[in-house]
């Protein structure tokens, strides 16, 4: 009876262990887009991932992580070179995310569980400029076998990083130049 019971035991922990899966993110297949408004119009760019992971249990996920390549940040909506690289020095600036000092940025994946309509509610931490903050958001991830990909849009406030930069909650007065607090994030990550 003794050796039955050891049999189940380590069966059903190597079931435990066989169900799951640690991916690596694909950088070269993986993409984040920003997008930032502000009274007279908006700005998007994209940031590179520099490394990840998405954590299964059998095809549901239940972690992981992304590092972002902060001066990897670009504009899109900018079409004259001179004007582009002088906004993307200014996002490279103090004012903004100082990636001379702070070159990463990360999300780690708290908790993660199957939500109505078939997406994920995730809570996480956010890390920019060595700012932690919780973030909450919803994620779509197809999972299957050896490979994964999910999407998620991710909303911020800048200010909580200490990106005060033409912030209504910190000046007054700014009129046309104020920009908005909350930061958009579209992720879309392959992981193999």
């Amino acid at each position: 009876m003794k050796k039955i019971m050891t049999l189940i035991l380590a069966l059903s922990t190597f079931s435990v262990f066989a169900a799951s899966k640690n991916l690596s993110v694909d950088t070269s297949a993986s993409t984040l887009d920003w997008k930032a408004t502000k009274v007279t119009g908006a700005h998007n760019g994209k940031v590179g991932i520099k490394s990840g992971n998405l954590k299964f249990e059998g095809d549901d996920l239940v972690g992981g992580e992304f590092i972002i390549d902060m001066t990897s940040i670009t504009c899109e909506d900018i079409g004259r070179e001179k004007a582009n690289k002088k906004f993307v020095n200014h996002l490279n600036s103090d004012d903004f995310f100082s990636t001379s000092k702070f070159k990463t940025a990360k999300l780690v994946i708290k908790s993660s569980r199957l939500g109505k309509g078939g997406h994920y509610d995730v809570e996480g931490d956010l890390t920019i400029k060595g700012i932690t903050k919780p973030v909450m958001f919803k994620a779509n991830v197809d999972s299957k076998g050896k490979t994964a990909t999910a999407t998620a849009d991710i909303k911020f406030d800048r200010t909580d990083y200490n990106i005060k930069y033409k912030s209504g909650s910190f000046f007054k007065d700014l009129g046309d130049k104020l920009i908005h607090d909350d930061v958009n994030l579209t992720v879309k990550l392959s992981a193999k």
